[in-house]
């Protein structure tokens, strides 16, 4: 996992100077961006292993450069921002992102998040590989493609993550911290709403698509993607 390559992106000069010092004192390589252009520009010439991104910069934003990162690769993205709102958490993990972290934050937070994105991203890709069919429902991981009533339906990472989560354990009921944990790969610090929130849009995707499995609400407990024997 040391000597990744971790890309910087923070229009202050020094944020993105005392980030270096924390990686590289982990042993990454380092690259520094200061606006979105720069960013988008540094991205496609290192291929790096991780993004950490911030929010709120001038010109191209955070959310931007996360939308134009996700419409070509699943490279980890870690959202900062000196915001906690809750509405700024489950925006950036709708993008596409991985992690969100707040300013102010110290070392040992700093690299034990990179770490494990790393770490559940690599695991991940074995671990997601696979192809769920139901009714008028494909769902292939290794294409991060959903199909419904045979028409490509466009949804972010974590939403087909999530639906393969629970896909994948037909009738098994999750709660949603361990559909967090299972999707997310970490300890999410948030507001375990934003599962809700992917449901939410999850089943908007499948309306109507079939009688034979939905989405279903435990009440008081979690989701499961249920099955109808």
């Amino acid at each position: 996992m040391p000597n990744e390559k971790i890309l910087v992106v923070d229009d202050d000069q020094n944020i993105c100077e005392l980030l270096r010092l924390y990686l590289v004192k982990e042993g990454f390589q380092v690259t520094l961006a200061y606006d979105g252009n720069a960013a988008m520009a540094e991205f496609a010439a290192i291929k790096p292993a991780l993004v950490m991104l911030d929010v709120m910069m001038p010109g191209m934003d955070g959310w931007e450069v996360c939308r134009k990162i996700r419409a070509t690769s699943k490279t980890p993205i870690i959202m900062l921002t000196a915001k906690g709102e809750t509405y700024d958490k489950v925006l950036g993990l709708e993008l596409g992102a991985d992690d969100y972290m707040v300013k102010p934050f110290d070392a040992k937070e700093v690299t034990a998040r990179i770490k494990a994105v790393l770490r559940r991203c690599a695991t991940g890709d074995e671990a997601s590989e696979g192809i769920y069919d139901f009714d008028n429902l494909h769902l292939d991981m290794n294409r991060y493609e959903l199909k419904v009533r045979g028409k490509v339906v466009e949804a972010p990472p974590k939403e087909l993550e999530l639906l393969a989560c629970l896909a994948g354990h037909p009738n098994r009921v999750y709660t949603r911290d361990q559909l967090l944990d299972e999707v997310w790969g970490f300890e999410y610090y948030g507001d375990s709403r934003t599962i809700d929130v992917h449901v939410k849009r999850l089943r908007e995707k499948l309306e109507e698509a079939s009688e034979q499995w939905q989405l279903k609400t435990v009440w008081g407990v979690g989701y499961k993607f249920e099955v109808k024997e």
